[in-house]
């Protein structure tokens, strides 16, 4: 059985946007974020478990809050994107749309090599936005230098704005991101960031455009 929390005991009043964090909280090992989402529901005491069944469950669980958050309905007020602003196209129309590199990141989850793009040192004001459909991702509010060879944000304009999922590419599980709108390749969020989120989006400056603001 595994040793790790029971992902599936939420508060009931929990939103599907804390189910997410839950999820990802868990593929990454962080129970102690586990158990604010949930209001103490989980026992941030407990370890992970490199029990396949554990593993196995948790990515369903991703997969399956990823699915739920965009058939949910959003807060009245809120100004993010949903299933009816959604972009899907066939793979040639993204091919003749993106340059060769920016296909490759955005829609192959290639990574470009660190220290190589355009929007690495970038210091201006502005919004940083999906090369493939325009939607507003990141602020340069929100930019600061990581020393990764990659633009580093430690949170997105709005949550519902871009997805989580597990990647199991490298031996290391890492988490994902995705332009929520369009499910383009953005890069992958890791738990080392800055205050106050404590969380570091490293994305690749082949899925984004930089429009400037006022500085």
């Amino acid at each position: 059985m595994p040793t790790g929390p029971q992902i599936g005991i939420l508060n009931p009043e929990a939103r599907v946007l804390s189910r997410r964090q839950l999820a990802v909280a868990a593929y990454t090992k962080n129970w102690a974020t586990a158990r604010l989402v949930t209001g103490g529901a989980c026992d941030a005491s407990a370890r992970f478990t490199s029990d396949p069944g554990h593993q196995a469950e948790v990515s369903r669980v991703v997969a399956e809050v990823s699915i739920a958050e965009r058939q949910s309905t959003q807060d009245p007020g809120v100004d993010v994107d949903n299933d009816k602003d959604r972009v899907e196209r066939p793979e040639k129309e993204w091919q003749e749309q993106l340059t060769p590199s920016q296909y490759y990141v955005t829609r192959q989850k290639g990574t470009e090599p660190a220290f190589s793009g355009k929007y690495v040192a970038e210091k201006s004001a502005g919004t940083y936005m999906c090369v493939c459909c325009g939607s507003e991702l990141f602020s340069s509010d929100a930019k600061y230098e990581s020393g990764t060879g990659w633009p580093s944000y430690f949170q997105p304009i709005d949550p519902d704005r871009v997805a989580m999922a597990p990647d199991d590419s490298l031996a290391v599980p890492r988490t994902e991101v995705v332009c929520a709108r369009c499910d383009a390749h953005l890069g992958h969020v890791f738990e080392d960031g800055p205050e106050p989120t404590g969380m570091r989006y490293c994305i690749n400056s082949e899925a984004l455009d930089f429009e400037p603001g006022e500085e």
